[in-house]
């Protein structure tokens, strides 16, 4: 709880100082409309948090948002009956990406930054060699209505996000999330308890490849078709998911506050923005997030070895009760 309260004291901050400069944020379409832009982010966030409680990281996310939009426009071209399929080919092409770096880490123990960034320059290639950078096709109404439409007053954007994170947080209060932030915390401790660490790990990037899908959807029709749509994206979820208190090297962290460290970065951007400060200052900002992040991970690793080396020694010095005397 001590690490995830700053994260809200810090949001509540930045939607004052958002108010006092624009006061339409205090109605109820504005606030919205600041929900709207911040669900991408938040939905993607939350699924880049299941890999890095995990222990693992997942740079590929922001290409795979770019791949899924520009292949959505490519596929559907104006069709409506199309609309459908190429969304549950989304959901799938989404999860067999995440599958796959999953595979890679666990099985073939490539480490997950250079498993993830691989895939990242995979993608980014694909689409660069398939549109020549140039995207191709159209999205359909039915297809924007999801990242810029409403149902009633309220954007459609804004109620799947309130649908993932409910999934999110009842998918950590049950078994497998107590199991993937017991992978994280000590992979080795997990294993001897009977957890499938590679499962585990394997899941958690198959949700964020999902998750990444389901932001491609509404940045497709937020944002619309561009080759450049998930550029930075990657980062911006890692630096949200930071900024919510969650341990890079995992074990540690909320997924709530998670989703929050996201709606606290694009506060931050907006408030940026309305006070006509260089778009170039977020990256900065990103940047010392993470280095700090980094520098406090690192002070935390003493303990964590500590508790590994006890774990280790209290297993091997059991007493073997076949060698028991009389």
């Amino acid at each position: 709880m001590r690490r995830t309260l700053p994260i809200f004291g810090v949001l509540a901050v930045l939607l004052v100082a958002i108010a006092v400069a624009n006061p339409y944020f205090l109605e109820l379409p504005g606030f919205l409309a600041f929900v709207k832009r911040a669900a991408p982010l938040a939905i993607l966030a939350a699924g880049q948090y299941f890999v890095i409680v995990s222990g693992e990281f997942d740079l590929s996310v922001g290409s795979l948002v770019t791949a899924e939009v520009v292949i959505a426009a490519r596929l559907i071209d104006g069709d409506p009956g199309a609309t459908w399929p190429v969304i549950a080919l989304l959901l799938v092409l989404g999860a067999l990406i995440g599958l796959v770096n999953g595979a890679v880490t666990t099985i073939l123990r490539v480490p997950s930054f250079i498993t993830t960034l691989g895939m990242m320059l995979i993608l980014a290639g694909a689409v660069f060699l398939w549109t020549g950078g140039a995207p191709r096709g159209a999205l359909t109404e039915q297809f924007r209505t999801f990242g810029r439409g409403d149902l009633g007053s309220v954007p459609w954007s804004v109620l799947i996000l309130l649908a993932v994170v409910t999934a999110v947080v009842l998918l950590m209060r049950a078994d497998f999330g107590r199991t993937l932030v017991a992978t994280g915390d000590n992979p080795g401790a997990a294993a001897l308890s009977g957890v499938r660490v590679p499962r585990a790990k394997t899941i958690a990037f198959v949700l964020s490849g999902l998750s990444a899908a389901v932001c491609a959807i509404l940045l497709g029709g937020f944002a619309g078709v561009s080759a450049q749509v998930g550029q930075g994206l990657e980062f911006q979820a890692i630096t949200a998911v930071v900024l919510g208190g969650v341990v890079l090297g995992g074990g540690r962290g909320s997924v709530v506050a998670a989703i929050a460290g996201a709606f606290t970065l694009e506060a931050l951007f907006t408030l940026l923005n309305l006070y006509g400060i260089s778009g170039a200052l977020e990256s900065a900002v990103q940047g010392v997030i993470l280095i700090a992040a980094i520098a406090l991970g690192s002070l935390s690793l003493p303990a964590r070895a500590a508790r590994a080396r006890t774990t280790n020694a209290t297993t091997h010095t059991t007493p073997d009760p076949t060698h028991a005397k009389g």
